[in-house]
């Protein structure tokens, strides 16, 4: 096994969100571990929850920053064909209720909408990606 190799079930665990990955092929085995994300109950309960800014980002009033959270396990689609154009993109504006995005849960697509109107700050999430319950999609100010 190769670095190349290494450094793609790195993203593999990353992008599936995993805490664990083992691996083994012949006689190589490789197990890959991160640090798993912990939300306080406080924090899981509210929609939008206040971040603080970093220095370079002074300009903008991040206490209103909302995070978009995915309401259920499915695939993110950030536009509604693979060949169409993405429903959103970082800098545009939204009003509340504007779809944002897909995601397919059981072969179904659901639109996911803006909780509120503002600008997109950041898409955290990759097209095709598989999304956990609660895991952050993108942020609207």
């Amino acid at each position: 096994m190769n670095m190349k190799d290494i450094k793609a079930l790195a993203t593999v665990l990353t992008q599936m969100n995993l805490t664990v990955l083992d691996y083994s092929e012949g006689d190589t085995h490789i197990r890959l571990e991160r640090a798993a994300y912990k939300v306080s109950q406080m924090a899981a309960k509210q929609d939008c929850e206040p971040q603080t800014a970093s220095p370079e980002e002074e300009q903008n009033d991040f206490n209103n920053l909302c995070d978009v959270k995915s309401p259920m396990v499915g695939v993110f689609y950030a536009a509604p064909s693979p060949e169409g154009k993405p429903f959103v993109r970082v800098g545009d504006n939204v009003e509340k209720g504007q779809v944002l995005c897909l995601i397919e849960a059981m072969k179904l697509m659901n639109d996911i909408t803006a909780p509120v109107s503002g600008r997109v700050v950041d898409i955290c999430a990759q097209d095709g990606a598989v999304l956990e319950y609660g895991q952050t999609i993108m942020k609207i100010l």
